[in-house]
């Protein structure tokens, strides 16, 4: 028997807590690689574009902002009807537009430019319709009786911050700085709560309803519990813009960002020139694997270990190919374990 000397045991201590902190600054390095670009963005418009460049922006911001002052004289300055506008059907017409074209793929399997990306060959091919129905009706439930409520309450509590729905919009540089304050708040409100409901004691209750589906489709990103609807579907994103006491138009365009994203990470489809799905379709499949939307925090915790040995994790960085991935990086016949 080897017996482990106190040098010994204070090296291996040593080493965890090296392993840890390089774990924590490779997740940090990720962390600026996603949201750096953004920042890059605003200040190189502020700094380094050209003249003409400068007066085009100059220009669209104008236009933009006579958009707003005619909505806002069409509605009468009435902040209830602007804000129920822009925080609930704008982003509810993006989230049934994108999902409707889904849907249509998945029960006619048609048009093939779409179904020739599906992610998990012979899976919802075609949807089952009863499951469907049951996924639609769920969804329409969670968006008018809880995320309609909550997108409401929103008002008195920006109103409290500042005028959400003044006449001045926002300027370019301070939205971006905004969406990327809320896609981290995202993050890391989400993998918790999501890590929480995959708990012994509340996944049976709670979440096991999300994973009925492993294929998933993209309606299915609305398909919860509705305790987890509020805690890591409503949560998660009306936070950023509470904390930040945003201006309206930023709160719609945020809405319309995270529905499209979370119903581009379900879909089942991983198209061209759209952020790739493999990620949390892995986590369909799997259960324990890939918790967080950005990834950040699956880096830090180790919880993307068995995701990064599969071909999936190879094909969820190509973004441009018109190959569709499950041909040019065909999954491995042999499971991870």
């Amino acid at each position: 028997m080897i017996i482990k000397t106190e040098n010994d045991a204070k090296c291996s201590v040593h080493s965890k807590h090296q392993k840890q902190a390089w774990k924590f600054w490779d997740s940090m390095t990720i962390t600026s690689f996603i949201l750096g670009p953004g920042l890059l963005l605003a200040v190189g418009f502020r700094n380094s574009v050209s003249w003409h460049l400068q007066n085009f922006w100059r220009a669209s911001g104008f236009f933009w902002q006579r958009q707003w002052e005619n909505l806002h004289l069409v509605l009468g300055g009435n902040e209830w009807m602007i804000f129920f506008l822009a925080v609930t059907i704008v982003p509810s017409l993006v989230f049934w537009s994108f999902n409707g074209i889904m849907m249509m793929a998945d029960i006619t399997g048609k048009p093939t430019f779409i179904t020739r990306y599906r992610i998990q060959m012979g899976k919802n091919d075609p949807v089952d319709r009863a499951k469907l129905h049951n996924a639609i009706s769920t969804v329409l439930f969670n968006q008018f009786f809880i995320s309609l409520p909550m997108a409401m309450l929103m008002l008195p509590i920006l109103k409290w911050r500042g005028e959400p729905c003044s006449l001045s919009l926002p300027t370019f540089h301070w939205f971006l700085l905004e969406l990327a304050v809320c896609g981290l708040v995202e993050e890391i409100l989400f993998y918790y709560s999501h890590r929480l409901v995959h708990h012994p004691l509340l996944y049976k209750h709670i979440h096991k309803k999300h994973h009925e589906w492993t294929a998933p489709v993209g309606i299915v990103s609305l398909y919860a519990h509705p305790v987890e609807h509020v805690i890591s579907n409503m949560l998660p994103v009306v936070t950023g813009p509470v904390l930040l006491g945003s201006h309206i138009t930023s709160v719609m365009a945020w809405f319309s960002l995270a529905l499209l994203a979370t119903s581009v990470s379900h879909c089942g489809y991983h198209l061209p020139f759209l952020p790739s799905p493999e990620f949390h379709d892995f986590h369909h499949l799997k259960f324990n694997q890939c918790y967080g939307v950005l990834g950040v925090l699956d880096r830090l915790h180790g919880t993307d270990r068995v995701f990064k040995q599969t071909k999936a994790y190879k094909r969820h960085f190509i973004l441009l190919s018109f190959t569709p991935t499950s041909e040019s990086i065909p999954e491995s016949s042999k499971k991870p374990e």
